[in-house]
């Protein structure tokens, strides 16, 4: 693989870390600017904004840039929002700054899918998109554990000090690395758009929305499902999150060389394995070794339909993909934010701590059924010529 991959991965793992150490050090935060948890909990809704709203935006601006260009400016603003972030004197300025951080989110994420495809031949295209996206899954293996230990000790200014780092060496890294790429061929506003005319770009967007919400489901509400249905101590939950991290590492890693095999069987594969799981997970939870297993096993399952997706839409964008690419980021957003609102709603609802499970099962099977129609999609288009000339 090129060593410009590990450039973009090295950007991925500051995104990841800034995204996700959120929730470990929001009680220092929460106590910091004098304000509740819950509402302290904007901070974390105001990344998640961000990335909706930067993904498709700045990618829009910026069509015409060349690529490397783009992905420096995208981690130079992430690397600016989290520095004013750290020095925010109060709720108020940190939760703009933090939509400010989740502004270049998926702008630089679809940017670097498009120049991880570019580096390799076409069958190592999805492998290629993997290894940037592996720095996203080891930020939750390491760079989260570490950033909220690091925020439980020193104070989380501190965790998002070392992620301007983090953001400063991936500058680094993607200047010196990343080889420069010409202004986008054909690249416009109306040329980008026009992708969206195609029906298999929003089956692709639905896939991640619905398929994916499953994962967040059930992820969001992991903590009280370990502690609570497991019995397991609140000091061990930062282990199995690692655990589940490993999950998505690997997950990530496999989806990748899957979808550059047969990237439509693995898809479906991935979609039904993850809506198996999640089922079992209901009955598992209440052991801890299965808890802990059936938790890697999200992580795996999950994860493997990331590299896959991003694949799949920038081919069914044809040659213009930059758009498309990075509204994919907007959907894992959205997913998130559908999964844990309908894993809330069913715990509200008095169905239990495991139901959120169930649901997620149930949006994979969803994912899944929107899946077949896209293959079916694709089928028709390969059979119809053939009939023509019959």
């Amino acid at each position: 693989m090129p060593v410009a991959l590990l450039a973009l991965a090295i950007g991925a793992f500051g995104i990841g870390t800034t995204e996700f150490v959120m929730m470990g050090v929001l009680p220092q935060a929460a106590a910091d600017f004098g304000v509740s948890i819950p509402s302290a909990g904007y901070l974390i809704t105001a990344y998640a904004l961000g990335v909706v709203v930067g993904a498709p935006l700045l990618t829009a601006v910026a069509v015409r840039l060349p690529r490397k260009t783009m992905l420096l400016a995208m981690m130079a603003l992430f690397t600016v929002g989290n520095l004013l972030f750290a020095l925010s004197p109060n709720q108020e300025l940190g939760v703009l700054f933090r939509f400010v951080a989740g502004l270049p989110h998926g702008a630089f994420f679809g940017a670097g899918a498009v120049v991880a495809s570019s580096l390799v031949e076409p069958g190592n295209r999805a492998k290629a998109v993997s290894m940037m996206f592996l720095g996203l899954t080891l930020a939750n293996v390491v760079g989260v554990p570490l950033g909220t230990l690091l925020g439980q000790q020193v104070g989380w200014r501190a965790t998002f000090g070392v992620v301007v780092l983090i953001g400063l060496l991936a500058l680094v890294a993607i200047a010196r690395l990343v080889p420069h790429q010409g202004r986008p061929a054909e690249a416009s506003l109306r040329t980008e758009l026009a992708a969206f005319r195609r029906p298999q770009v929003w089956l692709a967007l639905a896939i991640v929305t619905i398929g994916m919400g499953g994962v967040f489901a059930s992820l969001s509400y992991v903590t009280p499902m370990l502690t609570d249905v497991a019995g397991y101590a609140p000091h061990n939950v930062t282990v199995l999150l690692a655990l589940a991290g490993v999950g998505m590492t690997i997950g990530n890693l496999l989806g990748g060389r899957l979808a550059d095999r047969a990237l439509m069987p693995s898809l479906y594969f991935a979609l039904f394995a993850l809506a198996v799981v999640l089922a079992v997970f209901t009955l598992t939870a209440h052991s801890k070794i299965g808890a802990a297993i059936t938790i890697f096993a999200v992580g795996v399952t999950g994860f493997m339909i990331g590299p896959m997706m991003q694949t799949r839409i920038m081919q069914k964008a044809g040659g213009t993909p930059s758009l498309v690419s990075a509204a994919v980021q907007s959907a894992f957003n959205i997913a998130n934010s559908i999964g844990a609102y309908l894993g809330g709603l069913v715990i509200a609802g008095g169905l239990g701590l495991v139901a959120p499970n169930l649901v997620g099962a149930i949006l994979s099977v969803l994912g899944l059924s929107i899946a077949a129609v896209s293959g079916a999609l694709d089928r028709r288009a390969v059979t119809a010529p053939a009939l023509a000339e019959a």
